[in-house]
This record gives C-alpha cells, sequence and structure tokens, in this order.
C-alpha cells in the first residue's frame, strides 16, 4: 500500500530514517542511563567500614544543608558548620590507629589582593574566615614530606542551602577521611584535606590558606572538589600545571569523567574555582578541578536541597577519589614548591601541559601526551591530500590526480556547506517561532523540547548539499575512467567529508586548544568505516540497504560517544542560560534561544555528519524533506504552548531592598530592585506572578519604557555579577520598619586628619557597618585621583567603568568582627575622592518577605538589603 503514496525508494528512505532514529534513540537512552548515573548502584549506610559510603556522606549533606541550613558569611549556620565538621574530624581523629598520626587545626584568615573576576577587576579585603585544615600522614612522617591538598568549600551562595554547592564535597571529603583511617591503609605521603569557609566571597578561603598555611609549601599535588549543580558527572574541567595530574587520574579514576576539551570551553563560563588560587594566580601545584555539572537548574538557588542530589553521584565520585588519593601518594612526581623549583631551573626537559584525554562513557579513558597527539592528529589531513595522487596511481595514469582532487574539494564544501546549514536552519526557525510567541526559552524546563524542536530541522540543513550536488557535473571523465558516476560520486562526498574532519583536527592542533580528538576520532573511524564499505559492494549492490548499513557499524562506537558529549553538552548549555545573564531588549528576547538552537544544530552535524556521505543519497528525497519540514513546523508550533519554568528548573529573579542612607541613623530613600538573569524580562515575571504585581501596584499596561529603571550602580553590593543585569527595575519601598531594627547604619567617616605623604594627599577612613547582623559584604567604589591605597600590598587593580560613569576602583570588604575597617586613600590632587558605599545585609524587614512570599513556586528569589551611601573627601 506505501507504493500508491510513495515514489519508488521513498519507503526505503522511511525506513531507514526510522531505523536511524531508533539507532540515536537506543544510543541516547545508554548516554542517559551514564549520565545520570543509572548504572552506578550507591552503597548504604550499613556498608562495610572499608568502603565509601554515598548513604554516608548523604547524612553530612543533610546536617549541612537541611538541618544547619544556609552558610553564608555573616550566618550563624557558617560558624555551626565549621563546628560541626571539626567535630567530625575530632571523631575520625579518636579512631586512628597508632600507624597514623592526625593533626587538626581551624584557623581564622585575613588578607588581601587583587584579582580578575567575570572579566571585571576588583580588589578584595577580607577577615576573620575560617578554614578546617586536617592533616594525616603516617606515624614516621616529616612536615617537610610533599603532600596531597584535597579542597572543598563549606559556605553556600545567598540564600541556597547549598547540598549540591558544596555540601556534598565536604561531605564526600568527610567520608573519604574517615574511610582513609577506618580502610588500614597508611598514606604513603601526608594528605591535607582543607575545609575551607569563604570560597562564594571569590576564592578568599584558599586564598588564606596559600598565605597562612605552614604546610602550603608541601603541597606537591591539590585535588579541587566543586559543584555547579547537585550530580551528574564529576567533571575533570582543568588540570595542570603539567600532563602527570591528567595522566594520574586516567590510569587510577574508577570511573573516569574527563576530556581535554573542558579545558578550552571552561574559560568562556561565567565563574570560577579554588583551583585557579592554587595552581594558577597563588602557585603553580599541580591539579584537577573536578566539578559536577549536572543539576544546574539548582545551583545557587534555594532549590539546592538534599532531595535534588542524583543517586550515585557521590559513590563515583567518592569511589574516584579515594582511588586518587593512593595514586597520588605514591606517585614519584609529587615534588614540594622548593624542588618543583629546583627542577624547573635545572632541567632542560620542558614537561608537556596540555595532553590529550578524554572517557568512553566513563567506562575507561584514553590519554595521550601532546607530542603524540600532535603527530597523529596530523594524519587525517596528509591522507586526504595523498589520496588523489594514490587513486591516480592505483588507476595507473586513467584518472586525473588534479579533477580527483578538484571532486574532493567540490564535497568538503558541501559537507561544510551542510553543517553551516545544520546550525543556521534550527537557528531561523527558532526566530520565526518567537515571531509569534510571547516568551523565550520554552524549551527550558523541558530539555526534549531542544531536541525535538531543533534536531529535525538541522538535520534538514544536513541533507539540502546532498540535492544541490546533482546539480554539479563531476569534475572526472567517467568514460577515460571506466568508473560509474555512482562510484566517483560516493567517493567525492566520502572524501570530501573526510577532509573537512581532518582540516577541523589540524585546527585544533595548530591554535593549541586540546579538543582535537573530537574530530580525529571521526576522521579514523569514518576511514574504516568506508574501508569496511568498499569491501561489502564489492559483493553487493550499492543500491542495497545492506551495503548502506554496514556502513554504519564501525561508526557506531564512535557516534555514540558524539551523543554521550554532545547531549551532555546541550543539557548541561540549557540548566546554565537561566543565569547567563540577560541583555536589553529588543535583542536579549532572541539570544537564549539562538544560542541553544545554534549548539543543537552543531552537536546535530558533529553526531549525523558522518553518515552523510553515504546516506544523504538515500535520504535527500523531497518526501524525507517535506517530512521533516513539516515535522519543525509542528513541533515549533506545539512548544510555544510549554511554560519555560517550572519549581524542578526555577526562573531566577534577584530582590535587593535599597536604603539610601545618611550619617548613622537616617535612610533618605527605600526602594525594592528588581533583576532578572536570562531572556524572560520583568514583564514577563510580573505578567504570571499576578500577587506580586498587585503587591507593587504593577497594572496589565505596564511597561519597561514607563517603569523606574535601576542602573547597575544600584547593584553594587553584588558586584560584578550586576553586569549580568539589564531592563532592571525600582519600586518604591518603606524606610520606617528597618529603623525599628537596627539603631545603627553603615557609614563612613575620616579617621584621622588628612597627611601629605609624597606629594600625594592621604586621607585615612573608617568604616562602620552599624548595628547590622548579617553582613555578607560591603563593597567600596572609589572615584577620583587615586593614586594608591591600603589594600593588596598597596597596589591598586584596573579601572572599571558603571553605568557609563567616570573610571573607578572596585574594593570588597568581608568578615564579622567587633571592630570597624580602617584603611587610607591617596589622592594625586587636590580634587574630591568619592567613595560610593555599598553593604550588603541578609536581614529583609517583614515587608520584604512577604513580597518575596507572593512569587510562584517556579521562581527563586534571591532576597537581601542594601545599605548605600556615597562621601566625598
Amino acid at each position: 500500500m506505501a507504493h500508491r503514496f510513495l515514489r519508488a525508494g521513498d519507503a526505503a528512505a522511511f525506513m531507514l530514517l526510522v531505523a536511524l532514529a531508533v539507532m540515536y534513540g537506543l544510543m541516547s537512552v545508554l548516554v542517559h542511563s551514564v549520565l545520570y548515573m543509572k548504572l552506578i548502584q550507591p552503597l548504604g549506610i550499613d556498608a562495610p567500614v572499608d568502603r565509601f559510603s554515598e548513604a554516608r556522606a548523604v547524612e553530612h549533606v543533610r546536617v549541612l544543608a537541611h538541618d544547619i541550613g544556609v552558610r553564608q558569611e555573616g550566618s550563624h549556620g557558617l560558624r555551626e558548620a565549621a563546628r560541626y565538621i571539626k567535630g567530625q574530624l575530632e571523631i575520625i581523629k579518636e579512631q586512628a590507629g597508632p600507624k597514623i598520626r592526625i593533626e587538626i587545626e581551624d584557623s581564622s584568615v585575613a588578607g588581601s589582593f587583587n584579582m580578575m573576576f567575570l572579566g571585571h577587576s576588583i580588589s578584595l579585603g577580607y577577615r576573620n574566615h575560617t578554614n578546617v585544615v586536617m592533616r594525616i600522614s603516617s606515624a614516621d612522617s616529616q612536615d617537610s614530606d610533599p603532600s596531597v591538598l584535597i579542597n572543598g568549600h563549606f559556605d553556600s551562595a545567598l540564600g541556597s542551602p547549598g547540598a549540591g554547592d558544596c555540601a556534598s564535597c565536604v561531605a564526600s571529603m568527610l567520608e573519604l577521611a574517615r574511610l582513609t583511617v577506618n580502610s588500614g591503609w597508611v598514606p604513603y605521603r601526608p594528605i591535607i584535606f582543607l575545609f575551607n569557609g569563604a570560597e562564594e566571597l571569590f576564592m578568599l578561603g584558599a586564598h588564606g590558606f596559600m598565605k597562612t598555611c605552614k604546610w602550603r609549601d608541601t603541597i606537591g599535588a591539590v585535588i579541587n572538589v566543586e559543584a555547579s549543580g547537585t550530580g551528574g558527572p564529576d567533571l575533570v574541567c582543568q588540570s595542570g600545571p603539567g600532563s602527570w595530574p591528567s595522566r594520574i587520574y586516567a590510569e587510577s579514576a574508577v570511573y573516569p569523567m574527563a576530556n581535554s576539551a573542558a579545558q578550552d570551553v571552561f574559560p568562556v563560563i561565567p565563574g570560577d574555582t579554588d583551583y585557579r588560587i592554587f595552581s594558577q594566580d597563588y602557585s603553580d601545584i599541580p591539579g584537577l578541578d573536578i566539578i559536577f555539572l549536572l543539576g544546574g537548574y539548582f545551583y545557587h538557588t534555594s532549590y539546592d536541597t538534599v532531595d535534588r542530589l542524583l543517586p550515585g553521584s557521590i559513590q563515583a565520585r567518592g569511589e574516584n577519589l579515594f582511588s586518587l588519593l593512593k595514586a597520588f601518594t605514591n606517585s614519584p612526581s609529587l615534588k614540594t614548591a622548593s624542588e618543583r623549583k629546583t627542577i624547573a631551573a635545572t632541567s632542560n626537559k620542558h614537561e608537556d601541559d596540555r595532553a590529550f584525554f578524554f572517557d568512553y562513557l566513563s567506562w575507561f579513558l584514553i590519554f595521550y601526551p601532546r607530542g603524540v597527539g600532535d603527530l597523529i592528529h596530523c594524519v587525517p589531513i596528509v591522507l586526504f591530500f595523498l589520496k588523489p595522487f594514490l587513486l591516480y596511481l592505483s588507476s595507473a595514469g586513467s584518472r586525473s590526480w588534479f579533477a580527483i582532487s578538484l571532486d574532493f574539494v567540490k564535497g568538503l564544501i558541501l559537507h561544510a556547506v551542510g553543517i553551516i546549514l545544520a546550525v543556521i536552519f534550527p537557528v531561523l526557525f527558532s526566530l520565526m517561532r518567537q515571531l509569534f510567541c510571547s516568551h523565550a526559552m520554552n524549551w527550558f524546563a523541558h530539555p526534549l523540547l531542544a531536541f525535538i524542536m531543533f534536531v529535525p530541522c538541522s538535520f534538514l540543513g544536513l541533507l539540502v548539499p546532498t540535492i544541490i550536488w546533482s546539480r554539479f557535473p563531476l569534475s572526472q571523465d567517467t568514460s577515460a575512467s571506466n568508473i560509474s558516476k555512482e562510484v566517483l560520486t560516493d567517493e567525492s562526498r566520502f572524501w570530501g567529508a573526510f577532509g573537512f574532519y581532518a582540516i577541523l583536527t589540524l585546527a585544533y592542533c595548530v591554535s593549541g586548544l586540546s579538543g582535537g580528538f573530537l574530530t580525529f576520532t571521526l576522521s579514523a573511524s569514518m576511514l574504516l568505516a568506508w574501508i569496511l564499505f568498499c569491501v561489502i559492494v564489492k559483493s553487493s549492490s550499492r543500491q542495497s540497504l545492506r551495503s548502506t548499513i554496514i556502513f554504519v557499524i564501525p561508526l557506531v562506537p564512535c557516534l555514540t560517544y558524539t551523543v554521550y558529549y554532545g547531549g551532555f553538552l546541550l543539557q548541561f548549555l540549557i540548566e546554565k542560560m537561566g543565569m547567563m545573564g540577560s541583555i536589553p531588549p529588543p535583542y536579549g528576547f532572541y539570544v537564549s534561544d539562538i544560542i541553544v538552537s545554534a549548539v543543537t544544530g552543531v552537536v546535530t552535524g558533529w553526531c549525523v555528519g558522518p553518515l552523510i556521505p553515504i546516506y544523504g543519497r538515500w535520504l535527500a528525497k523531497s518526501s524525507i524533506l517535506q517530512f521533516l519540514l513539516n515535522l519543525t513546523v509542528v513541533t515549533l508550533a506545539v512548544s510555544s504552548q510549554f511554560f519555560p519554568y517550572s519549581k524542578d528548573a526555577p526562573k531566577r529573579v534577584v530582590l535587593q531592598n535599597t536604603y539610601l542612607t545618611h550619617g548613622s541613623n537616617q535612610v533618605v530613600l527605600a526602594s525594592y530592585d528588581f533583576s532578572v538573569v536570562d531572556s524572560n524580562n520583568l514583564p514577563f515575571l510580573f505578567k504570571y506572578s499576578p500577587e506580586v504585581a498587585e503587591e507593587l501596584d504593577v497594572g496589565s499596561d505596564f511597561s519597561l519604557m514607563a517603569a523606574d529603571s535601576s542602573p547597575k550602580q544600584t547593584f553594587m553590593g553584588i558586584f560584578p555579577v550586576s553586569f549580568l543585569f539589564s531592563g532592571s527595575l525600582k519600586f518604591p519601598g518603606r524606610s520606617d520598619e528597618i529603623m525599628k531594627h537596627y539603631q545603627h547604619l553603615p557609614h563612613l567617616s575620616a579617621s584621622n586628619p588628612p597627611r601629605i605623604v609624597k606629594e600625594s594627599r592621604r586621607v585615612y577612613l573608617e568604616l562602620s557597618l552599624g548595628s547590622l547582623e548579617e553582613v555578607w559584604v560591603a563593597v567600596l567604589n572609589i572615584t577620583g585621583p587615586l593614586s594608591g591605597w591600603s589594600f593588596a600590598d598597596q597596589s591598586l587593580p584596573a579601572t572599571e567603568v558603571v553605568d557609563g560613569g567616570p573610571p573607578s576602583y572596585i574594593c570588597r570588604l568581608s568578615g564579622s568582627s567587633s571592630e570597624n575597617w580602617t584603611f587610607w586613600l591617596e589622592a594625586s590632587s587636590s580634587e574630591d575622592l568619592r567613595v560610593d558605599v555599598a553593604v550588603l545585609d541578609q536581614y529583609m524587614v517583614d515587608d520584604a518577605k512577604k513580597l518575596k512570599s507572593l512569587f510562584p513556586d517556579w521562581v527563586d528569589v534571591v532576597a537581601y538589603s542594601s545599605f548605600m551611601s556615597s562621601y566625598t573627601f
């Protein structure tokens, strides 16, 4: 009956399309099971004492994230968490046998330094931040022995209980410390466990450790444990200096989850980890930066709770870390800081610091040095250029090498066009959908929707060049070579596609990036598939489905990996789009959909592209193209009915209760300032949050143009995160309630008369935080002829420009104390220095709490109070 509706060959084409859909569907099921740890069985709380137990670790998470709760600087929870961690370490110490020595310290660190964060220059001053340190060593070890540091932070982000980020890290480390003591293993070299209490304040705890800890110069390797979500792959995102940390990981990880391409991508992602303090900014300790990456919907939100942790994730992490600790402590490459300096000064050998490595579905990891990689990654491009000459020689001169080369180049160009169209088509269709839809990011709470929306049109783009190919004559003379046009077409299209991936591999190699294995494995797998295909067609017709299906068999392992890597990349991207920042309208409305649709196109081209040279002639039929087009239109229309957010994928909103103050006891103006960090702006939020709109007196005719905007300067207390905001709005608030709670407000004053120092005017200042009880941070924005100050070893950072104002210097101060902050500023002229102060306090008045409670459960609100004042000196 099918032939009554389909032309000849269309039925077979649809059968092949269905077969491909089933194949990729099965791959996706396998990949989903791997990424979400379905194949890992977590051990229970009654597991043997010589095994890592996820259940025991989760009990620590429960205490930190549920019983204690939020653990921000300035909160009681942070101090309670430090006491709990130290108490657990004391219990472990009591269990240690005579062969093990355990030392425990809790230290209060202080310091000041400059850094770049989120692309902005900033100075940081801190005091009274707590680190808890445990050193486990053999009874006969020396203090000078090289050691391994494992680091995790116990503070959490504003308003977040931090079960994933990073109670899960601390819990894993506590269970690791217990396992080290109870397993009977005596470490060959010391292990230092650093539980730092100030990572969310821009890595202050790690900085304090590197400046003050007595063991800092003995550290020969560091493992930084982090979380940007609630589980999934515990990915090695950064490694080095040197290639030996990644080599150790490759040799010892039980569930390897790492690829060197992550090091190319990580610098693009907003944020940073303690790894940069240990291995880049303030030391050169070789190490690994290992991060939970999935479950990013809940990262830095109030939904980062114990029940959101992905089962199996902590188990895999724990078993990996224990194996890594054994391998690092036994490695001959473990050296102290002085030994590393001596080796660097005396050795002429340049150690490769960017090796190639990648895991295959966390089953095993492939590792090869940079030199080997650069060599083998050049093989595909050499083969591509040699092939025309080899075909010329094998034909005894009946074929022109120039004509062959020309056909190969045509195939390369058309394959490249197909990949480009695979990216362009989803972008165009996403823009068309948004023209008829009132909100963006429909796929945010429904990640599968992104695949359903954009994969069909991306596949359509891949097939278009196959139709174009038939309109271009071959450069080779089929009569002279006595080879059919069909054979020459397959040959040209295959080697053109092969050349495309070979050129990409070469580009990776030349640029010094570490993702060349991605396209090299494609090239190698395609070559095996082509060899098998050529063997099969000798005994079978090229027109048979059998020969076509045979072509895919050698590609299955590689295609499975592309689905694994591409699927993970797209899921991670979708989750992070909820916090990547907002861009001013009208263009900001389209940005998120453009990015996700484009990346979906890239992933589709990567996953399906290797099949197109052979499968394209079967699938590039008008009926298939029409089906894909209709499917795209239907899915885009249906997708518009989906709401972008849910409790499992919340929208992030910032609510700042702002108080403009004068002196220590006067509020001049109070307001509520709102902002969002994704493509759906505040009018969208108020439209679907009617109770909030009613409370703020926002009518149905509300528009951004008519509302009072909040400049970035208003959010100075969370600089530089404030640069992710646009379209922020201001609404009037009350000032009387805050004065009932606080008798004294933050204020800045001169502590001593100005002095002339080396022809500069030095001003001595004192910052009082008033009677505020839960201060997270105080930010100084200094403009004018500033030539020096007492912060950061008297070193000024680069200037910043906020809201188009004059160049300014930004300094963040944190750390609770009964004493005021005292410092001096130097001016190079008699012109006034202006100091804008923003103090972020976690206390909220009842009206603000009520306003926050009115938001629906698909909104996560980060709420706080900000006290702002300005001074001239």
